[in-house]
C-alpha cells in the first residue's frame, strides 16, 4: 500500500452563492509535523479542513493524495469536528460500532473497543450514554474513535472549544499521543496558546487565501505578513473586507 501523503492542495477555490471562502490555496501537507491552521473567523480554515478530508468537494483546482484509492482514503483518515458526532446508545457502542463498519472482525471488537476508551480514561463511563456524558468526556470519545482506527491522518476542527482548561489540557494530551504514534495531525484552534503547544508549523489563512507558512516558533517570534502581524497582536478584524465577494 503506497503511503497515504503528501496530500497536495493546488489553486484550490470554494465559493458559496456570491461568497469566496477560498481564493486560489495552494499547500502541499507532508507526515511528520503537526500542521495548525490559523486566522481570523471567516478566513476559511474550517472549509479548508473539510475540503482536505473530502466532506466538499473544491469549485475550482484540485485536491489530491498520494494514494488515490478512494476506499484507501476513507480507512486512512479521520476527522473530529468541535461538536462530535455520536449515536444514542452507550460509549463502549459507539465505539463498537465504528469497528464494525471499518470491517474488524465481531472477536476483535470489545478488546479494541474497551482499549480505546482505557487509552483516554473513560474506561469508568464504559456503559454510560454517549450523549450524557460532559462536553470534553464526548470529545474524548470521539478522538478515541478515531485513534483505534489507526489514521495516517487526523483533521481536528476546534476540538476544544468551549471546555474548560482541565478538559482542553486533556485533549491536548491526547492529540499529543495520537501523533506520537505516527499521525499527522491537522489542527484549526483559535487559542494561541495552543497553536504553541502542539504546532510544529502554522498555516495563516486571511481572507480565504494563504497569507503565510512557516515553523511555528517562527510564526509567534516575527511573522513576515502584515495580517499575521495584526492577527497576533489582536488588531485584526472579524472579518477582512475581502472574505465578502462584491
Amino acid at each position: 500500500m503506497p503511503p497515504l501523503l503528501p496530500l497536495v492542495l493546488d489553486e484550490v477555490s470554494f465559493v458559496a452563492g456570491r461568497r469566496t471562502i477560498l481564493d486560489r490555496v495552494s499547500l502541499t501537507l507532508t507526515a511528520g509535523t503537526r500542521t495548525v491552521l490559523l486566522g481570523p473567523n471567516g478566513a476559511g480554515k474550517s472549509v479548508l479542513l473539510r475540503l482536505m478530508h473530502g466532506l466538499i468537494p473544491p469549485t475550482t483546482g484540485a485536491v489530491r493524495w498520494n494514494d488515490e484509492n478512494a476506499s484507501s482514503l476513507r480507512r486512512r483518515q479521520a476527522m473530529v469536528f468541535q461538536r462530535p458526532v455520536l449515536f444514542r446508545r452507550s460509549a463502549l457502542a459507539n465505539l463498537r460500532f465504528a469497528l464494525a463498519v471499518a470491517g474488524v472482525p465481531r472477536v476483535e471488537r470489545e478488546y479494541r473497543a474497551r482499549n480505546a476508551l482505557a487509552r483516554v480514561g473513560l474506561s469508568p463511563i464504559a456503559d454510560q450514554p454517549a450523549l450524557r456524558l460532559s462536553g470534553g468526556e464526548q470529545q474524548r470519545l470521539a478522538l478515541a474513535r478515531a485513534w483505534m482506527l489507526a489514521p495516517d491522518v487526523l483533521f481536528l476542527d476546534e476540538p476544544t472549544a468551549n471546555l474548560d482548561p482541565g478538559s482542553t489540557a486533556e485533549i491536548e494530551r491526547i492529540v499529543q499521543a495520537i501523533h506520537d504514534g505516527g499521525t499527522k495531525i491537522v489542527l484549526v484552534t483559535h487559542n494561541l496558546g495552543q497553536a504553541k503547544r502542539l504546532a510544529d508549523e502554522i498555516v495563516f489563512l486571511s481572507g480565504g487565501r494563504l497569507r503565510e507558512r512557516s515553523e511555528a516558533a517562527r510564526f509567534f517570534r516575527q511573522p513576515t505578513t502584515a495580517e499575521a502581524l495584526a492577527y497576533l497582536e489582536g488588531e485584526l478584524p472579524w472579518r477582512m473586507p475581502s472574505d465578502v465577494s462584491p
